[in-house]
């Protein structure tokens, strides 16, 4: 370890939190300690006499019953499964430049490699140990704990919207922590610290019976006492590590990391607008987007053409973008849109008919028109259910009558809730209101549901852009090369021939191939994630997907303005010539003529909420929408 401040203040704060452990085996061992002595004086003959006996029995029994929960205590710590970041691990030999790099890096800031790369669907960077024996990994398998580097984990957007040079200097502080990370009893106090932070969450693992279950309380509330000790010196010794990261890696691209640091977030702003504008609806449809990260290059360029503060952006684009050290980008990407749709939405990590990847290029018509669609049959079976103008036809104006005769639409607000919630519980039925692909399958009934064929595909909604980015192609030339997959079940890897374009098209596709029928949906790549994918990737208490949602559940009002706005759309396509698209930053969008009408939502709101419809009326003359035609539904 250097001789940075900051790392002999974290190397004094992991003697301080080795010390807690040495006090709480020292409490422990103190019966035992006092039961000798007893024992000792008595066969020496200098402690005689009966209350000197029954002193010997009482403290021995004290003894032995503290060392068993010692024991106990101590076995559940070591045995306890760290939190483990759900990951795609990057082998080397799927980016020997990305390993060379960050080697360099290493030289230069004098400290160790990190042992191995992965990647998260996430605006961050950090380092992570994994030489747990219950992460499975190499150095866990082989016994080598103290002297194996962390893992070095990026997050995803970052290789594809930074630069080379970029990425490093964003790296630079994050690998310069491997330094004060190898010193023994930073080591050993981490693996202290994190064995009890894993020890608390025992108590709340599933399938324990009530005898165990009491056993496990027990120990959390021993290892609470435990944390609370430990809470102020394992803080400061971690800002002790990172302070000393810093100063060790100032020297190192330290002009270009401060011109890194805006890109980093302006990443983060565009990876959260695409995830909550652009992937949650796909995600509610049954398809996650293939391509999430390379949508974050469209999703920022996008930005920068509408936003004053992001002009000059776009002009880095023409140096070497970092997804270039990986040699099949494609596959990656794939890999961690998978990863990211579990996280935040709770998809199964297997592709099937609920639960099929889609690409930008049919984006529009297999997730905006069909949700359209979706919504809009929803509206109108509610609407049966209700009674209103039982015998009329699936038209916009019977919508719009309904909610201009009403004071509130707060009844049709909550009969669409109660219709979600009783698609939700019963799949099947669901499944039969609406069996055609792509319809928005239930959270928690993937896969499986009856009644969702699989999506026909269409060879010529696959075209190749020849203006396509490189570093946004898999290569087609060789195979790709396999990430690893300890997973009990490797998915097959994909076709790189196969892959469209990474960005929308200007045509849309068709809904169904009528010449021949299609293959099914290509399944994702292989995605690595250390352990257990159901258990060990989530944490030690089996935490239910999503463990991180987007958003909050929507509300009635919210549903209605949805439901509307979607049967608005229908009628555009139908009957005006408007298309379904996709903006970068908004979601799905209406476009008439190729233009967008950001207008729509403040005029269906008046409808909904003020039973105003002229504001929609005029709109609708102005666009060229018949609402008494039929609109097509799902």
């Amino acid at each position: 370890m250097g001789e940075e401040r900051g790392a002999r203040a974290a190397h004094a704060r992991a003697l301080a939190l080795l010390r807690v452990r040495s006090r709480a085996l020292a409490v422990a061992l103190l019966p035992a300690a006092l039961a000798v002595v007893l024992l000792t004086g008595g066969v020496t003959g200098r402690l005689p006499g009966a209350g000197w006996e029954t002193a010997r029995w009482v403290v021995s029994l004290l003894a032995v019953v503290v060392l068993l929960a010692a024991v106990a205590v101590a076995a559940v710590i070591a045995r306890a499964r760290p939190a483990l970041t759900p990951t795609v691990e990057i082998p080397r030999e799927s980016a020997p430049d990305l390993y060379r790099m960050v080697q360099d890096l290493a030289g230069r800031l004098d400290v160790p490699a990190p042992s191995a790369i992965a990647l998260t669907p996430d605006c961050d960077s950090w380092l992570e140990d994994r030489t747990h024996p219950a992460h499975g990994g190499p150095a866990a398998r082989g016994g080598q704990r103290a002297g194996t580097p962390p893992v070095l984990v990026i997050g995803s957007p970052f290789l594809w919207w930074m630069r080379v040079a970029e990425l490093r200097a964003v790296l630079a502080p994050v690998v310069a922590g491997t330094g004060p990370s190898a010193h023994p009893d930073i080591a050993a106090a981490r693996r202290f610290v994190r064995g009890l932070d894993a020890a608390v969450a025992v108590a709340d693992r599933p399938g324990l019976d009530p005898v165990r279950r009491l056993g496990a309380r027990f120990v959390g509330s021993v290892v609470r006492v435990l944390l609370r000790g430990c809470r102020t010196h394992a803080a400061e010794m971690e800002r002790g590590v990172a302070a000393a990261a810093s100063e060790r890696a100032q020297d190192v691209d330290y002009g270009a990391r401060i011109v890194a640091q805006e890109q980093v977030g302006l990443a983060y702003a565009g990876w959260d607008r695409l995830l909550t504008r652009v992937a949650l609806p796909a995600w509610r449809m049954g398809r996650w987007p293939s391509r999430l990260d390379a949508g974050v290059v469209s999703a920022l360029t996008e930005l920068s053409r509408r936003d004053r503060l992001a002009e000059g952006f776009t002009s880095r684009l023409g140096e070497r973008p970092a997804c270039d050290l990986l040699e099949e980008p494609g596959l990656v990407d794939e890999a961690t849109s998978l990863l990211a749709a579990r996280l935040f939405h709770g998809g199964p990590a297997e592709v099937g008919p609920d639960w099929a990847p889609v690409d930008w290029q049919q984006y529009p018509d297999e997730v905006v028109d069909r949700k359209w669609r979706t919504e809009a049959a929803r509206l109108h079976r509610v609407l049966d259910r209700l009674g209103v103008d039982r015998d009329a036809e699936a038209t916009l104006a019977r919508v719009v009558d309904h909610l201009a005769t009403t004071r509130t639409g707060e009844a049709l607000a909550a009969a669409i809730t109660a219709e979600i919630s009783r698609e939700t519980t019963t799949p099947a039925s669901a499944s039969a209101a609406a069996p055609e692909p792509g319809t928005a399958p239930a959270p928690g009934a993937y896969p499986g549901a009856p009644g969702h064929p699989a999506e026909p595909g269409d060879p010529a909604a696959h075209p190749t852009s020849p203006d396509r980015p490189a570093q946004h192609s898999p290569q087609p030339s060789h195979p790709p090369h396999p990430l690893h997959a300890p997973h009990p079940s490797p998915l097959p890897g994909d076709r790189p021939d196969d892959r469209p374009d990474d960005r929308p098209g200007g045509e849309n596709t068709p809904l169904e191939s009528p010449a021949a029928p299609a293959p099914p949906p290509p399944p994702p790549p292989p995605m690595s994630v250390p352990g257990d994918l159901d258990h060990a990737a989530w944490g030690p208490g089996g935490d239910a997907l999503p463990l991180f949602p987007l958003q909050p559940p929507r509300s009635g009002r919210e549903l209605l303005a949805d439901h509307v706005t979607a049967m608005v759309c229908c009628a555009a396509v139908d009957t005006a010539g408007a298309v379904p698209g996709l903006d970068w930053l908004d979601g799905p969008t209406l476009l008439v003529g190729g233009k967008r009408h950001p207008d729509l939502a403040g005029r269906v709101l008046s409808l909904i909420e003020d039973a105003d419809p002229e504001p929609l009326r005029s709109w609708l003359v102005t666009v060229g929408v018949r609402p008494e035609k039929p609109v097509r539904l799902v």
